[in-house]
């Protein structure tokens, strides 16, 4: 049994540090501390004798572990108190400068386009990134074994029926049903996917398409729209040409080309020597597609039109290689 005072244990609990705190703890109250193997022994005596000096012994062993954690948790706020003097921050330095961002070129490149095109009149309409296959291909007049298909590989989805969409025309199909029998005036900006991977073409980018229906509309108004549109977004006196082309949803079709705009139609290797640049393509809505979205093509007539995003910002930016805008490297974003 202890014979040891309760002042002898404070006293030396009040002078230990956290280490030795530790040490006395285990010395007394560990599984072979001092403390602990007397109260095994208290079943050596008989009863009265272990009656009272078992209340000695759980007063004493209560008295210590109250002034262990206490001065357990005297010597944690003086650390925390040393630490805070040391780490503590002078409000009057200047602070450290924050980067701001700011849009992405792709994200400027878009927002002018439709600003572009919303002061023409037109609304904006959105649909699904993943389609099905009659919404992206057969409604555009493009069969299952049409040769078409190849120039739009995309990603199809396990069950087959369904794929990342190739064009963001599949939006206008859901808008021509939503609005037939009546006139349309929509744009349709979006990410589209294709299995390509080069400098001018990647496998993720993004379009805006416009199209138009109504009763009379003639190439004349096709022609009058991309001239109004080229020019307000190129400006005023940029030469202008169409060319005679091919697609699946419009007939006829053609291609917008504007003057160079980085050699004045001189030629150089942006535009392969040839002082012309290639825009967009556009055309008469086919009436196999009119008639998919609900139209009767003997009533109604209308033309479309559609362009990469990144193609315009790589105009605009001088980018020589489509990959980098999506690569999300600040040293290229920066510059912007």
């Amino acid at each position: 049994m202890p014979t040891r005072p309760l002042s002898d244990y404070l006293a030396e609990i009040d002078g230990a540090d956290r280490t030795g705190l530790e040490a006395l703890r285990v010395q007394w109250l560990g599984r072979h501390g001092s403390l602990t193997a007397a109260l095994r022994e208290l079943g050596t005596l008989g009863p009265k004798e272990r009656r009272t000096a078992g209340q000695e012994l759980n007063a004493l062993k209560q008295a210590v572990e109250e002034r262990l954690l206490a001065r357990q948790r005297q010597l944690q706020a003086q650390a925390l108190s040393s630490r805070l003097d040391n780490e503590r921050v002078d409000l009057s330095l200047p602070g450290e400068p924050v980067a701001l961002g700011h849009p992405h070129p792709l994200a400027v490149t878009q927002e002018r386009l439709v600003s572009t095109f919303v002061a023409m009149g037109f609304a904006m309409a959105v649909g699904p990134e993943v389609e099905d296959d009659w919404h992206n291909f057969e409604a555009l007049n493009f069969p299952p074994d049409h040769p078409a298909r190849d120039m739009q590989d995309s990603f199809a989805l396990a069950d087959g029926g369904w794929l990342l969409r190739t064009h963001t025309s599949p939006v206008q199909i859901r808008a021509m049903q939503q609005a037939a029998p009546g006139p349309l005036r929509i744009i349709a900006p979006g990410r589209v996917y294709r299995r390509d991977d080069d400098a001018t073409h990647a496998s993720t980018f993004h379009q805006i398409e416009a199209l138009v229906i109504d009763r009379g509309v003639s190439m004349a108004h096709l022609k009058a729209t991309l001239k109004t549109f080229a020019r307000a977004l190129f400006g005023a006196d940029v030469p202008l040409r169409f060319r005679p082309s091919y697609f699946p949803f419009t007939e006829p079709s053609a291609e917008l080309d504007i003057g160079c705009l980085f050699c004045q139609q001189a030629g150089c290797a942006i535009c392969k020597l040839s002082g012309w640049l290639e825009v967009l393509g556009s055309g008469m809505v086919h009436p196999k597609v009119l008639q998919a979205g609900g139209y009767d093509p003997e009533r109604m007539t209308g033309f479309a039109f559609g362009l990469g995003i990144e193609r315009i910002a790589m105009l605009y930016y001088q980018i020589p290689d489509i990959r980098l805008m999506l690569q999300g490297d600040l040293r290229f974003l920066s510059q912007f």
